[in-house]
C-alpha cells in the first residue's frame, strides 16, 4: 500500500507541475517549455521502469511487457487480424476521386512513407494537423464527403499509410513558434489532467500503471503508444483510429468524450507523438 500511495502522490505531483507550467501560457511559453528535455525525461522514465524491455519494443504496447505476451504478438503477426483493413486501405488509397485526382495529389511523396511526420504544426493555420484530419481535408477539397473519424474507412486509409512507413522513426517537429509550443504544452496538460467519474488521467493508466491489469486488459505504456495506430482490438472485433482510441478512453473513465479531432485531442496526439520521437512506426497494430 505504501508503494501504491507513493505512486499516486508522484502522479499527482506530476500533474500539478504540468498544470502549473501550462498556467503561464501563452505570454512566456517560449521561455519555460522545453520539449527536448521533456522527451528525454519521458523516455528515461520508461526505460528505467522497464529495463528488460528493448527500447524499440515499446511500440508493441502490452505485448512488450513480458515474454509470454511478446510471444503472443509474434504469433499474431504471422496472421495479422488487421490484414483485411490494410488491403481495404490500399485499394481505397489508389482509387481516384470523381474529379480524377486522388490522395496522392494531397500529400508529400504521394502519401507514401510519411506517417512518421504526422501530426505536424501548421504555422499558417496555427493548429496541429493530424493524418486523419489531412485525409478528410483532402477528400473535401476534391468534392468527396468526409469519412467518420471513428469508422472503418478512416482506419483502413491510415492503416495503409502507416504500413508504408513501418520501421521509420517518428519524427515530429515543433517549430520555433509560441503557438506550437502552446499546442504541445496543452496536449501535455490534457494528458496529465484527471477527469471523469473515476478521476483518471491518461497518465494514470499509461504512465503510472503500464503492465498492470485493468479488468482483463494489460495497460500499454504511453511511450510509443501512437506509433502503432491505427490498431485492431480484439475487444472491438475490428479496427480503431486514434480518434476512436481517445474517445473510448474518455468513456472508459466515465468522462465526456470530446468530438473526434477536437483541438485538445489533436494537441495530445502532438504531445504523445513528439515524446515518442525516434521510435519506429509499427502501425497498423493489434491489441487484446
Amino acid at each position: 500500500m505504501k508503494l501504491r500511495s507513493a505512486i499516486y502522490l508522484a502522479s499527482a505531483a506530476l500533474a500539478l507541475a504540468a498544470l502549473t507550467l501550462a498556467s503561464t501560457l501563452p505570454s512566456d511559453a517560449a521561455d519555460k517549455i522545453d520539449p527536448v528535455a521533456d522527451a528525454k525525461a519521458f523516455q528515461k522514465f520508461f526505460t528505467d521502469k522497464f529495463p528488460k524491455v528493448k527500447y524499440e519494443d515499446f511500440v508493441n504496447g502490452p505485448y512488450s511487457m513480458n515474454e509470454d505476451l511478446h510471444r503472443q504478438w509474434q504469433e499474431k503477426e504471422q496472421f495479422p487480424p488487421y490484414e483485411f483493413s490494410l488491403e481495404m486501405g490500399k485499394e481505397m488509397f489508389s482509387k481516384p476521386f470523381k474529379n480524377g485526382k486522388s490522395y496522392e495529389d494531397c500529400f508529400p511523396n504521394k502519401g507514401i512513407g510519411i506517417r512518421q511526420n504526422y501530426p505536424y504544426f501548421d504555422e499558417k493555420e496555427g493548429k496541429v494537423i493530424t493524418l486523419e484530419l489531412a485525409l478528410n481535408r483532402c477528400r473535401e477539397a476534391n468534392g468527396e464527403p468526409p469519412y467518420s473519424y471513428v469508422k472503418d474507412e478512416m482506419a483502413a486509409l491510415t492503416a495503409y499509410m502507416a504500413f508504408t512507413s513501418r520501421g521509420k522513426p517518428m519524427d515530429i517537429k515543433i517549430p520555433d513558434d509560441p503557438r506550437a509550443l502552446a499546442a504541445y504544452e496543452n496536449g501535455k496538460e490534457y494528458f496529465y489532467t484527471r477527469r471523469g467519474q473515476l478521476n483518471f488521467s491518461c497518465a494514470t493508466c499509461h504512465v503510472q500503471s503500464p503492465g498492470e491489469r485493468i479488468r482483463a486488459e494489460i495497460l500499454a505504456p504511453a511511450l510509443g503508444i501512437v506509433n502503432a495506430m491505427p490498431i485492431y482490438r480484439s475487444e472491438w472485433s475490428g479496427m480503431g483510429t486514434t480518434s476512436r482510441r481517445f474517445t473510448t478512453c474518455n468513456s472508459q473513465i466515465r468522462g465526456v468524450p470530446l468530438s473526434p479531432q477536437d483541438d485538445e485531442y489533436r494537441n495530445v496526439e502532438y504531445y504523445l507523438s513528439y515524446v515518442s520521437n525516434g521510435l519506429p512506426i509499427s502501425g497498423p497494430g493489434a491489441r487484446p
